[in-house]
């Protein structure tokens, strides 16, 4: 059993910057793909990007190619997603997730409860 406790969201500006944290415990960290969703207000849970367990391959969704840039730390067993030139639309409820794949959210094994982002216009 993987626990994911997500960190590191807040209220900021449009332009502004963030970096959401994801800690995992209880399992074997490395062996996961890991990965963000995230989900605003009215719509469903979407994928937003992975990275496999070397950290070698990376795969983001096009709204966010060019800003969004996810990492990994096995060693402290952490995820990272580096959010830069925010927009009022990436405000949504932040979801770490684990799996073998992770593109959709059925194929999650895992899920942290979520960090909230606000982006102000």
């Amino acid at each position: 059993q993987v626990q994911l406790v997500e960190s590191g969201g807040g209220l900021v500006q449009a332009g502004d910057s963030l970096r959401l944290s994801c800690a995992a415990s209880g399992g074997t960290f490395i062996t996961y793909v890991m990965g963000w969703f995230r989900q605003a207000p009215g719509k469903e849970r979407e994928f937003v990007a992975a990275i496999t367990w070397s950290g070698d391959s990376t795969y983001n969704t096009d709204s966010v190619k060019g800003r969004f840039t996810i990492s990994r730390d096995n060693a402290r067993n952490t995820v990272y997603l580096q959010m830069n030139s925010l927009r009022p639309e990436d405000t949504a409820v932040y979801y770490c997730a684990a799996g073998w794949v992770l593109t959709t959210t059925d194929q999650a094994i895992y899920w942290g409860q979520g960090t909230q982002v606000t982006v102000s216009s």
